[in-house]
């Protein structure tokens, strides 16, 4: 028997056995990213539990989860199955050709780590759209809660909400399939192409069957897609800026009638094209799709592009008022709906620029509420006086707020005493001293806006450490603030530092009992925060205990916006005794950048200023983002004991807050939950504010011809009081709180204001004339739940532009090239002894006119000094005057008799008396002498001389004092100080005019006189 020959047996390969660290490196990796996400998520869950917000967390968690899901999963399944399909689907014999032996030895690297790729580039795409898609949650989230605004727009009777709430999720949607459709088209035609199913030379199809229907589905899909955003972009035109129309949003005269039809035409063109793809998929050519896509191209750029050029050149631009006028007042009418100007009320004032006795008569109620306290310059005052030790900090810029008295509500400015731990020692800074000794700051300081204390310092209502006052406050700690950033641990083992007092160790100590903060005090709370923070500490220290608490997230405006993302914050928290507790109250805004025919504003840009721009400045511009409707919907407040956060509905007549409540039912509270206290501090927030004035620069023009000729735009004038580089362009003027009476109002409230000059001068020193005066009312009521009738009335006084009224920049040229002015700033800068600071210049209309109020700040230039109030300057029409009280000033200005009493006289240092109607001599008037000022010789020239030499010597002896934390012989030389000035300027005076008469208020000089001292005049 014969058997054939066995074959060969095939030498067996062995496996390579993979090495296990590759693996084990990426698991770890991967539980290490898992665990550190979750603890950070652990900690959100505690967080939010606390403060009662829990479901506004989870809900946009679980959405987010989901978006990226779905999305994520979408993105990454088109890839991969088009990836998948190209390759399943490849011919079994590769065309012979050049091209494909090219490819041949692609083929082969590639096979090996096909799958590789596949999942790879999957993924990629996957976490690109994922990401994306969870970036849009808020879009859905109004798209879902969507509500009716009860107003239809003219072009296609859809109601507002559509285009607010629907079109953008639309648009959204749209362009996301497109995108997976593009990728999914890209992967198939790499992969038909690398494996022989598409070929780009060689006889014969081009394309196997597979690849045709496979491109070709792809294709039809596309122009599908496309044909549906061709129809949305009907509807986007009424938000955005088509150019026809410099600066209009909203379709023109060539949209209507040119744009809107050719997108329609394009959408059906779109869809018979892919059409013609599908039909290519069943058949066997190309030609028919190929010609349909060039006509497609074709029509898009003659119908959508030639034909409304063309309609614009030849027949918009040649009728241009009487075909764009109707457009125009849509864009308008719509804008100033957006952003709450509807109710404007517009007067003429045809201001007088002529001073005359008792003209401020009408306004005696007003002239005594003027703030002379600028909370941009006193920061320092309240730190030198009020800040008690290096670990308490007030902001540089303070809050301007109202409080009752016994003389009536006033103005006043406040700033919290908040932890500064950058104020420790060196040998000070340790964990423990930095999280559970140093925990909270203490105290509110309120300063009275319109007077000041004898040496120039802010006269105080509530102030000192233990706190002392008559405004209720029953709560000091503040643990919660702007200031605030790092984590404290509190209620464990250790005494916390509260504010430092006479006893042997030299300061008390508290333990915090309040309801805020998370527990910290088991294993598993420790770790989660020990992980999140990245601090071991909080696992090792025997300071955390099992009553520790953790409070983090602690300035107001962040603990906000991370219990209500949807929010826009105002960029100003400001503190207020309420119900005696510290609370911070903020400002929330609903915003849409989708609102028909409404002009956009970037809020970055209208909200910067020169506040904005300080260093250290706790006032912040809004992030940069453009919107074209806005609302200021909530009040917000965070107790500072506590850290609890409450969100009031405050418009609600908003449809944007009717969505959000609908998404988060229990975050916002009713506004009859706001009660009196607390109503009687709220007030309208400056960044809306800001927002609005920048809209009035053109839209306070209501006439279709004249807004497009724009000859009486406006701008908001630069700051003149700043100080910035040569050749640097000067910020914005801030808007100021001001409580005094427009003309039209019986009595004066409090109110926030602004000044406008022509847009075509914005930019030219000394040229910008006074256009607008805006005030809005600012005093939300003092009733719980009920909110002032008055509050939010916008009245804007026109100026007649028959009329030149000097506007701010030329107001302050004038005063620094005023004679009086520069003597009073020469005597206050004796020697170089001191500098002067130009407090901020407000404007108020009273006495048929225009009054600008500024006052002059002195600062010694020793350590520890810091800004006194040491003059007041008055300007009506092209009179000014400087004193030391805005009373004297105002008499100067009057000729002796305002009409009105300021108030102030009896808080100045004291100048010797003058008496009421006489002209008074320079700026001061002539002393009566004081008892530690320079002798009397008969020879003004001498007596000068005597005055500089004492002035010099007490500011030696004042900064000595000071260095020496002796306040008793500081307030000694203070005194020195003034008396010797108030001589300096009678001499001074009697050199000038011989007899002492020189004029108490003057027209603005061409130039400052020179100054002997050597020190710059301003």
């Amino acid at each position: 028997m014969s058997f054939p020959p066995r074959r060969p047996s095939r030498p067996v390969l062995r496996r390579r056995r993979r090495g296990a660290a590759l693996p084990t490196i990426l698991i770890l990796v991967g539980v290490v990213i898992a665990v550190m996400v979750g603890a950070r998520i652990t900690a959100d869950v505690w967080w939010f539990d606390e403060l009662g917000f829990l479901s506004t967390f989870t809900t946009k968690l679980w959405l987010q989860i989901v978006l990226f899901v779905v999305g994520g999963g979408l993105l990454a399944a088109a890839v991969a199955v088009s990836l998948t399909i190209g390759y399943r689907s490849r011919p079994v014999y590769a065309p012979v050709s050049t091209e494909q032996a090219g490819l041949d030895r692609y083929r082969e690297s590639l096979e090996p780590l096909r799958r590789v790729v596949v999942i790879v580039l999957s993924v990629a795409a996957g976490l690109f759209g994922g990401s994306v898609a969870m970036s849009r949650w808020q879009t859905l989230l109004l798209w879902w809660n969507r509500v009716d605004f009860g107003t239809k727009d003219e072009q296609f009777q859809m109601d507002q909400g559509f285009y607010v709430f629907s079109l953008p999720w639309f648009t959204f949607l749209v362009s996301f399939l497109t995108a997976a459709v593009v990728l999914a088209g890209i992967g198939g035609l790499a992969a038909h192409y690398l494996y022989g199913g598409l070929r780009l030379s060689g006889g014969g199809d081009r394309t196997t069957r597979a690849a045709r229907i496979h491109l070709a589905s792809l294709a039809a899909a596309f122009l599908l897609l496309r044909a549906v955003g061709y129809w949305l972009d009907r509807y986007e035109v009424m938000t955005s800026s088509s150019g026809y129309v410099t600066g209009v949003v909203g379709p023109t005269y060539t949209d209507a009638n040119a744009v809107l039809p050719a997108k329609a035409i394009l959408a059906l063109i779109a869809i018979v094209v892919a059409l013609l793809f599908v039909a290519a998929a069943v058949g066997s050519s190309w030609r028919l799709p190929a010609i349909g896509t060039g006509l497609l191209v074709v029509s898009a750029i003659a119908i959508g592009g030639i034909y409304p050029w063309a309609v614009q050149k030849f027949q918009v631009t040649p009728n241009r008022q009487s075909l764009e006028s109707d457009f125009v007042k849509k864009n308008i009418d719509a804008t100033r709906d957006a952003y709450d100007l509807s109710d404007v009320e517009v007067s003429d004032y045809a201001a007088n620029t002529t001073a005359t006795q008792g003209q401020l008569s009408a306004d005696a109620q007003t002239i005594p509420s003027v703030r002379l306290l600028d909370p941009a310059v006193v920061g320092e005052a309240f730190q030198q006086t009020q800040g008690q030790r290096g670990y308490y900090k007030f902001g540089d810029t303070l809050d301007v707020d109202r409080y009752a008295t016994e003389s009536g509500t006033q103005d006043a400015v406040v700033a919290a005493r908040e932890l500064n731990l950058a104020g420790l020692a060196p040998n000070q800074r340790t964990w423990v001293n930095e999280h559970t000794i140093y925990t909270h700051g203490y105290g509110v300081v309120v300063a009275q806006g319109n007077s000041r204390a004898p040496d120039g310092s802010p006269s105080y209502l509530e102030a000192n450490v233990p706190t002392t006052g008559d405004l209720g406050l029953d709560q000091p700690r503040i643990y919660f603030g702007e200031g605030t950033t790092d984590y404290s641990v509190v209620g464990g083992k250790d005494n916390e530092i509260d504010y430092p007092d006479g006893s042997a160790t030299g300061f008390a100590t508290t333990q915090y009992d309040g309801s805020g903060g998370v527990a910290v005090g088991n294993l598993l709370q420790k770790l989660v925060y020990g992980l999140k923070f990245g601090d071991q500490n909080l696992l090792l220290s025997s300071s955390v205990t099992a009553d520790s608490k953790i409070l983090y997230d602690r300035t107001p405006r962040e603990r906000v916006e991370k219990v209500a993302p949807w929010l826009t914050m105002d960029g100003d928290a400001y503190p207020s005794i309420v119900d005696g507790r510290v609370v911070w109250i903020l400002d929330g805004y609903t915003t849409s950048s989708s609102f028909p025919y409404a002009a956009a504003t970037e809020l970055g840009d209208a909200t910067t200023d020169a506040l904005t721009q300080s260093q250290g400045s706790s006032v912040q511009a809004l992030q940069d983002r453009t919107v074209n409707y806005v609302r200021n919907s909530v009040k917000a407040t965070v107790d500072a004991y506590t850290g609890k956060v409450s969100l009031y509905e405050w418009d609600d007549t908003d449809p944007v807050l009717k969505a959000w409540m609908k998404a988060f039912p229990d975050a916002v509270k009713p506004l009859a939950d706001v009660d009196e206290s607390l109503m009687q501090h709220l007030r309208y927030p400056q960044d809306m504010f800001k927002v609005q004035r920048e809209v009035l620069e053109k839209y306070h023009v209501t006439d279709p011809s004249s807004f497009l000729t724009g000859q009486d735009f406006w701008n908001v004038p630069a700051d003149p009081t700043v100080e910035v580089p040569t050749g640097a362009t000067r910020p914005k003027q801030p808007p100021y709180y001001l409580t005094l009476a427009m003309p039209d109002q019986q009595e004066p409230t409090f109110s926030l204001t602004t000044t406008y000059v022509p847009a075509s001068n914005a930019n030219t020193s000394g040229t910008q004339v006074l256009r607008g005066f805006v005030a809005v009312d600012s005093n939300a009521g003092a009733e719980t739940g009920v909110k002032n009738a008055g509050y939010g009335k916008i009245r804007l006084l026109e100026l007649p532009q028959s009329t030149t009224i000097n506007g701010p920049v030329q107001i302050q040229n004038n005063i620094n090239s005023d004679t009086a002015v520069a003597d009073q700033v020469r005597l206050l800068t004796l020697g170089g002894g001191s500098t002067v600071k130009y407090g901020n210049l407000l404007t108020l209309p009273v006495g048929g006119g225009l009054l600008y109020v500024e006052p002059i700040y002195a600062q010694s230039t020793g350590d520890n000094s810091f800004p006194r109030l040491s003059r007041v300057v008055a300007v009506f029409g092209d009179t000014i005057a400087i004193d030391t009280t805005l009373d004297g000033a105002l008499k100067k200005v009057f000729g002796g008799n305002a009409g009105a009493t300021a108030g102030d006289a009896g808080t100045a240092p004291s100048t010797g008396a003058t008496p009421t109607g006489t002209p008074t001599a320079g700026a001061t008037g002539t002393p009566t002498g004081s008892p530690t000022g320079s002798p009397t010789t008969g020879d003004p020239a001498t007596e000068l001389q005597q005055a500089l030499n004492t002035a010099k010597q007490a500011i030696q002896d004042s900064s000595a004092a000071l260095a020496a934390g002796d306040f008793t012989k500081y307030g000694e030389a203070q005194q020195r100080l003034t008396a010797a000035v108030n001589d300096a300027s009678a001499a001074q005076n009697r050199l000038e005019g011989g007899d002492g008469s020189s004029p108490s208020a003057s027209p603005s000089s061409s130039a400052a006189p020179p100054d002997p001292t050597g020190t710059p005049t301003p």
